[in-house]
């Protein structure tokens, strides 16, 4: 039995394996492709620009957003305690040991 994890994985290739063979389909007949899922694409230039800006943008999207999360988390992390208070805490901290 497959492990939660590998039902993800195996979810996620092949999401992405669709994806990418619905591109490349896409990328070759653009107005055929527009016309079985009702798109009305004047030409193929028109449809080959959007096939590229689309995953440009949602590109750019994502980089910006991780950046985003990123800034987030540092600006709202506390900062760590400085490594002359951690070496006072371990030697205090031995110190006690040695008492007991």
């Amino acid at each position: 039995m497959a492990s939660k994890d590998q039902a993800i994985g195996l979810l996620i290739f092949i999401v992405c394996v669709v994806i990418m063979v619905g591109y490349v389909v896409a990328l070759i007949f653009p107005i055929e492709l527009g016309k079985l899922i009702g798109l009305t694409i004047r030409d193929h230039y028109h449809a080959i620009i959007w096939l590229v800006a689309i995953p440009v943008l949602i590109a750019v999207i994502a980089i910006l957003a991780i950046g985003a999360w990123i800034g987030w988390t540092m600006a709202t992390t506390p900062p760590p305690k400085p490594i002359e208070e951690i070496e006072l805490e371990e030697k205090t901290e031995e110190e006690e040991k040695e008492e007991k």
